[in-house]
């Protein structure tokens, strides 16, 4: 229970700091959306931690990141852990201005 009422809260406070992220260039709408999604991924890391997260998970959203968000080549949440993680970041994107289908939450197989 006091997971899912933190988790409201996340959501408000990464839906807000991510919008507030600073783009390192507003001439690439991408960059501008990857920069905030970016950030709001580094803080719901810091509020939530690693743990539950897998090494395929973490390292495909790595290579998310490293492609300034181009790349989606499928980033697939098996655990519970991983699950909640990216429902956080989907609303998170979506409050940054992006489309849900920005972000890289797929499973292919």
């Amino acid at each position: 229970m006091r997971r899912v009422g933190l988790l409201g809260v996340v959501l408000l406070g990464l839906g807000v700091a991510a919008a507030q992220a600073q783009p390192r260039s507003s001439g690439d709408w991408n960059e501008v959306k990857c920069t905030r999604y970016a950030e709001a991924w580094s803080q719901a890391l810091g509020r939530f931690g690693r743990e539950g997260l897998g090494a395929a998970f973490l390292d495909a959203h790595a290579a998310f990141l490293a492609s300034g968000c181009r790349d989606r080549a499928g980033v697939c949440p098996r655990s519970p852990q991983e699950l909640a993680l990216a429902d956080v970041m989907t609303v998170a994107a979506m409050n940054a201005g992006t489309a849900s289908s920005f972000v890289p939450f797929i499973c292919r197989d």
